[in-house]
């Protein structure tokens, strides 16, 4: 199998979260709650367009929609939002940042087909571990109807797949930029080598309130606090207290993230609370916050030591004689006869398997993490040795993996170099990624209409 450098699955999630509303850049540090839609200038009862890319018009309505999504994700995550006109602003830009890139994706003859969206769905709906009926159920209840879902899905694939055609060539890493890396690690701070995952209730404090109401909300608080210190499970408490949206699915989990993506005011709240520990309760402009560090822990930085996974596959590249859902089919075959023992893995590698592997019967021996193309390690990481996963799709090709075994190793000096390397490529994509976007947006016409509400 053609091993590549891992994106550290930052473009990959990206792409597949940011449908369901992945933060933009917070303005100002501090906490405010999303404006209450009653108290909103009241909006336009018809639909009307706001901005036309090309030929093809975005609506209103699309971006209050993805302002929606988008208000629930920072209050969940205790970020601020920026001034409500900036904020509709920044996301009408990147409607049209994503519609210029789709039209590019389309003319150039991009498509995607049913079955990678099908594993797309499955893969978020693993993410949240549920199956894909639940999924769908939560996002109905939200208000996204599951072809609605899935065509967006199937959009930020499209973006992915063009976006992997034109930066690959773009990113080149010296070992001048590994050699700053490292010492840039070295010279980071505390706070920014550490990762948190804090549990998070939230009272919300009306604007205006009276001081009797804000004594009544912070005795509220006070009890959730109290609960918890008691040994009450956090999760049954933010079902009940906390205002924060999608609280009862989350059980008020942010979590893991660098230190210094939380509010200054968290980190000041936990700066000497243990793992399991609950800080004293924390007030800021849109309430009162219950605070616990669930999990504490170093940043995932160039470490010694590593998982290793010993992994086998058979790799179908579909064509003109072989379509990507025939080569699922024929993959799903090959798993049910393995596993029945009818058929020896390592024979059907060898017999039908269009990479260099084949003649070793598919197996790709050791390797670290992030080596594979993230559909492929989102596999592995889902196997029990001996187990097979079901067919996956990746840029390559239609894949069935085996995970024969794993292993704690030791990096060697030159191993640690290379994940270095990866790391600082993952940085580059991003940055070559913000050019080309701006280059593809300079390249379209865009008539901006009426503001978005």
């Amino acid at each position: 199998m053609t091993k590549i450098p891992y994106r550290a699955s930052a473009l990959w999630l990206a792409c597949v979260l940011q449908m369901a509303g992945w933060p933009l850049e917070a303005g100002a540090q501090g906490l405010r709650p999303a404006t209450p839609s009653a108290t909103r200038a009241a909006p336009r009862s018809a639909d009307y367009i706001v901005a036309v890319v090309n030929s093809e018009p975005i609506t209103n309505n699309e971006v209050r929609a993805r302002m929606d999504r988008l208000e629930k994700q920072f209050a969940q995550q205790g970020q601020a939002l920026p001034p409500r006109g900036e904020f509709a602003r920044q996301v009408l830009d990147r409607l049209i940042s994503e519609k210029a890139q789709l039209q590019l994706a389309r003319d150039t003859g991009l498509r995607i087909d049913t079955a990678m969206i099908d594993q797309a769905e499955q893969n978020v709906a693993r993410q949240n571990q549920v199956d894909v009926a639940e999924l769908r159920r939560r996002l109905a209840a939200e208000g996204l109807a599951p072809a609605q879902f899935r065509e967006e899905l199937r959009n930020q694939l499209l973006l992915q797949r063009l976006r992997d055609r034109e930066l690959e060539s773009r990113v080149k890493v010296s070992d001048l930029d590994i050699d700053q890396y490292l010492r840039e690690q070295q010279a980071s701070n505390e706070a920014s080598a550490q990762e948190l995952n804090l549990g998070h209730i939230l009272v919300a404090v009306p604007e205006g309130a009276s001081e009797a109401r804000v004594a009544e909300l912070r005795a509220r608080a006070q009890r959730a606090h109290d609960r918890v210190r008691a040994g009450e499970d956090f999760a049954t408490v933010a079902r009940e207290f906390s205002d924060v949206p999608g609280a009862a699915q989350s059980g008020g989990l942010v979590g893991l993230r660098p230190a210094d993506r939380y509010p200054p005011l968290f980190l000041q709240a936990v700066e000497n609370v243990p793992q399991g520990g609950l800080a004293p309760i924390v007030r800021s402009g849109a309430g009162f916050h219950v605070l616990k560090v669930a999990e504490r822990r170093k940043s995932a930085g160039v470490s010694s030591t590593v998982v290793q996974t010993h992994a086998r596959h058979i790799l179908l590249r579909p064509g003109a004689q072989l379509s990507e859902s025939a080569a699922i089919q024929r993959l799903a075959d090959f798993k049910r006869r393995v596993e029945a023992k009818q058929a020896d893995f390592a024979q059907l590698a060898r017999e039908f398997s269009q990479d260099a592997s084949a003649r070793n019967g598919g197996d790709l021996g050791w390797a670290n993490p992030g080596l594979f193309v993230p559909e492929f390690e989102e596999a592995l990481s889902t196997l029990s040795p001996g187990q097979i996963a079901d067919p996956v799709i990746s840029r390559f090709g239609v894949h069935l993996v085996q995970l024969l075994e794993r292993r704690e190793a030791t990096l060697t000096q030159r191993e640690q170099r290379d994940m270095v390397r990866n790391l600082v490529r993952e940085k580059k994509l991003e940055e070559a990624y913000a050019l080309w976007a701006q280059e593809v947006r300079g390249r379209a016409y865009v008539d901006l209409r009426e503001p978005p509400q």
